[in-house]
């Protein structure tokens, strides 16, 4: 579904990504990991768009077969290809209610019926949200928010659901509630890249992880794998 090549980023003079390779297949949840700065975020940033001047080749295969590179495209492309992101900080409207910021994640669409269908399976994966519906975003607890965030993600029916540390500043029983909610998501047909400081909870639903370190790919694998590996256990899951 999705193959990057070589990636590369700068930001001013540093060398953030250091010519990394990942495949993600259609179906799978895939996650990164890594400490902070090791390129996480500016790995899944740069397939949503939202880095300028990268090099290499980002490679997306559409639902009816054809491939197209990502290199160049502004994230309204990514959406209308398929690709959506759930950023980090969650990033809802404040302002606007629940429902409100739903409907802004279908922004690219246009047929009404499947929008509304769409907000209601929104309210069936999430029912504290229906509960909320008319609600400000930002009354909302940290919790509420990251749902909001992931269920406008989807509302643009992605291919791919790209999350950024969806677990992130999270109670223990919403992280729990969180992962188990990516896990219906990806049942339902959707593919996930999942970038995520919790490295127990990632591995443990992940079919292939990867772990970068400074910029680049130090170990992958299967996630079960990974998490008994003796690296791995060491340096992110406290031995």
């Amino acid at each position: 579904m999705l193959e990057v090549k070589n990636l590369n980023v700068w930001y001013g003079g540093i060398h953030a990504i250091k010519g990394i390779n990942m495949t993600i297949e259609k179906g799978q949840i895939v996650t990164l990991i890594g400490a902070n700065g090791a390129g996480k975020s500016s790995t899944i940033r740069s397939i949503a768009g939202l880095v300028k001047g990268w090099k290499g080749d980002i490679v997306y295969t559409a639902p009816n077969g054809t491939q197209v590179s990502l290199s160049g495209k502004p994230p309204e492309a990514m959406v209308k290809l398929g690709i959506a992101l759930s950023p980090e900080g969650r990033r809802i409207l404040p302002h606007l209610t629940v429902e409100e910021n739903l409907y802004l994640g279908a922004y690219a669409r246009n047929d009404k019926p499947g929008i509304a269908e769409d907000i209601d399976k929104a309210y069936n994966l999430f029912p504290r949200l229906k509960e909320r519906r008319l609600q400000k975003g930002g009354t909302l607890s940290g919790g509420e928010q990251q749902m909001l965030a992931v269920a406008r993600a989807l509302m643009s029916r992605p291919d791919l659901l790209m999350l950024d540390e969806p677990s992130l500043g999270l109670a223990p029983l919403l992280v729990a509630e969180v992962f188990n909610t990516i896990r219906d998501v990806n049942r339902g047909g959707t593919t996930i890249l999942l970038v995520e400081q919790n490295a127990y909870a990632a591995l443990k639903i992940a079919h292939k992880a990867y772990v970068l370190e400074v910029g680049r790919i130090a170990l992958e694998g299967e996630g079960e794998a990974l998490l008994q590996n003796p690296k791995v256990r060491e340096a992110y899951l406290g031995g």
